[in-house]
Formats: structure tokens, C-alpha cells, sequence
């Protein structure tokens, strides 16, 4: 059987060369480059973050983590803010009890310095050429004191410009008014009635220029004594505010963790509940104790003390002008309706109409009535009740020592105002300047007592603070320490 050739060998193709840029297309179209498929844009790394935390939050774990993180910040920002606002509040209590409260009683003393000098100068000089030493004393020693304060109350007058321009003016004119009352003195030893005109100047310069620049020093270290006290007594309500949302964030936790789980407790968030819940009520004990203390220390103190700081000055301004009503003689007079009358005896009847109210001080409402109400206690009402019964008498005898002048016995008059000399007369005529040592004396002690009132409420106000801010931001980092360490027993199971 014969088998028909094999075919020979076919030579390979050649491989066709590509179409030109320019070659048709089946459809007669030229064809143009190749065509690249576009790259997709890349997200922004937060973008991507976002997303990773949305793709967690499917997930129990991941929902367990955010929960823990927000659980921890509630809990440090309300640490953080009750420390801030706790902070703020017990420096201005502290500002209260040692410095604008001080710095307040540093001013009265200045007003209640200069007024008495003025009246100690014109008690020695009816005294004659020959002033008495313990006069003289408590003059010099108004004039020391006020000195002193007066240094004090530059150092802190700081930045409140009104309380720096009135310490300038008194420091300038204080030097004015001691040179011309040792003019007054100077004239008066010699017998010339000189004497007299520069004691009325002196005194002129006292009630115009001086005490209105003392009283301004006096309202302005009020005010910030008012302002520290604003800043002391608010409740710290956006603390209590984040207090309020991290215990309920912890409650909501723990009952969603027993409805997922059957666990009554979880020991982390439990122990991070009580911290915030006794940081909270620390909070909230700690600052109404320090507002009421606070509160105690300005209606029973800092109010006392203002209405008997008004009296005392208002009795020394009614002595000053009572002694210079002698001194002057009537030289100088002011109308009062159809009648003229004394300019000194007219001012003496008004401060002691200020003093024990009504038409002459008779009929009550002035600053003694309103300092007996507000006292609260015993001890603060009994000098006030004293300095009131030496008012009434001080006002009778008085009354006898101007007739006696309108009488022509001007002797008579200045052994009622400033007592007798000497002899039998000395030991029995009573005066009006005992009257009035005896006012002074009772203001004294009253205002000593408000003063340790104010101190004592003072202090347990700044002291119910004490403590509450480093408390609030241990407390804080102990809890959100244990809300972290709870929820992290929980994500342990997934693992």
C-alpha cells in the first residue's frame, strides 16, 4: 500500500505591520491615540479616617472604643472647667477677706482720721494759747495714721485711676492743711484773732477738698470690694452643667452594657460614676456653703460696717463744726429761709440730723436706727444703743450751750462744749465733748465687732472652697481612668 507524498513544508507567515496614526477605522474613521482609563481619585486622610470610624462603628468593638472616649472626655472636661471656675470663684473670696475688704477699711480710716484731727485741732485751739497734751496727741496721731494709710492705698490703688488721683490730692493737700492749722496754733498762743481765720481755712480746706477726696477714695475701694464679691458668689452653672452630662453618659453606658450583657455592674464605669457623682456634689455642697458664708459676711458685715463708718464720721464732722460755731463768733453766716444763722451751727444740725434722723436728729430713720437694725446680735446692738442714748444727751446740751452764747455768756458756752478747766466745775459741769468721747467711743467698739463678724463669715465662706479645685481634677482623671478601664473589660471578650 503506497502512501501519498507528504506536503512540504509551508513557510511562516510574515507578521503584518501596525496600521498607520492615520489608517482608517472600519467605519472609515480615523482612528486616533489609544485611550487611557482614568486613575481614581485618592480620599483625603481625614476622609479616610472617617470612613475606617464609620466601617468600626458597624462593629461592637469599635462602638465600644468611641463610647469609652467620649465617656472620658465628658468626665475631664467637667474636671477641667469645675477646676477653672471653682479656682476663679475661691481667688475672689480671697480677695474679699485680704485685700479689697481691708483696703475698704483702709479708706474709712483715712476719712475717719482726717475728720477727727480737724476736730481734735479746733477742740485744742478753744482750749487756749495753752493746748492740752492729750489733745495735741490725738491729733498728731490722726495725722500719723492717715499718713500711713494713705501709703497703703498707693501701693494698691494699681490700675483704678480714681483711687490714684484722690490718694494724689490728699497726699498734696494733707502738708497744705497741718501747715495752716500750725499757723492756727502759732496765732492762737499769741492771742491774735488771726488764729481763728486760719483754723476756719484749715477747716475749709478739710470739708471742701479733703473728706470729698477721701470719700471718693472710700466709694471707689467699695466698689471693688462689691466687684470681688460678684466674682465670688455666682454658681459655677457651666461645671454643673458638664457634671450633669457625664453622669448621665455613665448611666446611659452601664444600662446599655446590662442589656447586652445581663452584668448588673461594670466595675470601671461604677467607680468612674462615683467620682464624677462626689466631684458633683462636692461642687455643689462646697459652693452654697461659700455663698452663704459669703453672703453672711456682707449683709452682717461689710453693710454694718458701712453705716457705722457714716455715723462716726457724721458725729466727727457735728463736734468739728460745733467748736469752730465758738471760734468763728458768728463772722461767718448762711441764710436759712427768711433767718440768718451761724454757717457752723447750721452744718453741726444737719450732721446730727444725719446721725439720729428727724428734723434736728429727734425723730429716728438716721444712720444709728439703720445701724441697730441691721446689727444681729446682742453685741453688735448694745454699743449702737449706747452711742444713740450719748447722741440725745449730746443734743440737750448743746441746746444749753447756745443759749448761753446767744445769752452774752460766751464762757458759759465753752465750758459746755469743751468742759470746765479747773476747779469744782471741772468735776461736775458736763459738756458736750464728753457727750461726744462717749459716742466715738461706743461707734468704736460697734464697728470692732461688725469687723470680726465680717471676718469670721468671711473666712468659712473662702474655706468651704477649700480644697474643691485639685479635688475636682483628681477625681476627673480617676474617673475617666476607670470609664477607659471599664470599657476595656468589655472589648477584651472580643478578643
Amino acid at each position: 500500500m503506497t502512501h501519498p507524498p507528504e506536503a512540504p513544508p509551508q513557510a511562516p507567515k510574515p507578521a503584518q505591520p501596525p496600521l498607520p496614526a492615520q489608517a482608517a477605522n472600519r467605519t472609515g474613521t480615523p482612528a486616533g491615540p489609544p485611550q487611557q482609563a482614568p486613575t481614581p481619585e485618592r480620599s483625603t486622610a481625614w476622609a479616610e479616617g472617617v470612613d475606617r470610624l464609620r466601617a468600626a462603628a458597624t462593629t461592637e468593638p469599635g462602638r465600644l472604643r468611641a463610647i469609652g472616649a467620649v465617656l472620658a472626655a465628658l468626665v475631664l472636661a467637667f474636671g477641667a472647667i469645675t477646676t477653672w471656675q471653682t479656682t476663679s470663684r475661691a481667688d475672689a473670696a480671697d480677695r474679699v477677706l485680704n485685700r479689697s475688704q481691708p483696703l475698704s477699711n483702709d479708706a474709712a480710716a483715712i476719712y475717719r482720721s482726717l475728720a477727727d484731727a480737724n476736730t481734735a485741732a479746733s477742740s485744742g485751739f478753744l482750749a487756749g494759747g495753752q493746748e492740752p497734751a492729750k489733745v495735741r496727741e490725738r491729733y498728731r496721731r490722726d495725722i500719723d495714721r492717715a499718713s500711713e494709710k494713705l501709703a497703703t492705698a498707693a501701693a494698691n490703688a494699681g490700675s483704678d485711676s480714681s483711687s490714684a488721683t484722690s490718694v494724689s490730692e490728699l497726699n498734696k493737700l494733707l502738708p497744705q492743711y497741718t501747715a495752716l492749722i500750725e499757723r492756727a496754733r502759732a496765732n492762737n498762743r499769741q492771742g491774735l484773732p488771726l488764729g481763728g481765720a486760719y483754723l476756719r481755712y484749715a477747716n475749709d480746706t478739710m470739708q471742701t477738698q479733703m473728706l470729698p477726696a477721701a470719700e471718693k477714695l472710700y466709694k471707689a475701694e467699695n466698689k471693688r470690694l462689691n466687684g470681688d464679691y460678684a466674682d465670688a458668689k455666682p454658681y459655677p452653672w457651666l461645671a454643673i452643667a458638664f457634671g450633669v452630662a457625664a453622669l448621665a453618659a455613665l448611666g446611659w453606658a452601664q444600662r446599655r452594657n446590662y442589656r447586652r450583657t445581663n452584668r448588673v455592674f461594670n466595675t470601671g464605669l461604677v467607680a468612674a460614676t462615683t467620682a464624677a457623682a462626689v466631684a458633683l456634689l462636692w461642687l455643689l455642697a462646697g459652693h452654697t456653703f461659700a455663698r452663704s458664708g459669703l453672703n453672711e459676711s456682707y449683709e452682717d458685715g461689710v453693710k454694718s460696717l458701712n453705716v457705722l463708718n457714716d455715723a462716726r464720721i457724721s458725729s466727727l464732722k457735728a463736734r468739728s463744726n460745733e467748736n469752730l460755731t465758738l471760734v468763728s463768733r458768728g463772722a461767718e453766716t448762711v441764710a436759712v429761709g427768711s433767718a440768718t444763722k451761724d454757717k457752723f451751727d447750721v452744718a453741726y444740725q444737719r450732721q446730727m440730723a444725719r446721725l439720729a434722723g428727724g428734723e434736728g436728729g429727734g425723730n429716728g430713720g438716721g444712720l444709728l436706727d439703720e445701724a441697730a437694725k441691721l446689727a444681729d446680735d446682742e453685741s453688735g446692738e448694745r454699743p449702737v444703743e449706747t452711742a444713740a442714748k450719748n447722741v440725745t444727751e449730746w443734743k440737750d446740751r448743746h441746746k444749753s450751750a447756745r443759749a448761753s452764747d446767744d445769752a452774752g455768756d460766751y464762757e458759759g458756752a465753752l465750758d459746755a462744749v469743751i468742759g470746765a478747766k479747773s476747779g469744782e466745775a471741772a468735776a461736775t459741769a458736763p459738756s458736750t465733748g464728753e457727750s461726744f468721747d462717749n459716742v466715738d467711743a461706743a461707734l468704736d467698739l460697734a464697728l470692732t465687732h461688725e469687723l470680726r463678724e465680717f471676718r469670721s463669715a468671711a473666712q468659712d465662706g473662702k474655706g468651704a472652697m477649700a480644697g474643691l479645685p485639685v479635688g475636682a481634677a483628681v477625681l476627673a482623671v480617676l474617673g475617666a481612668a476607670a470609664a477607659v478601664i471599664g470599657i476595656g473589660r468589655r472589648l477584651s471578650e472580643y478578643r
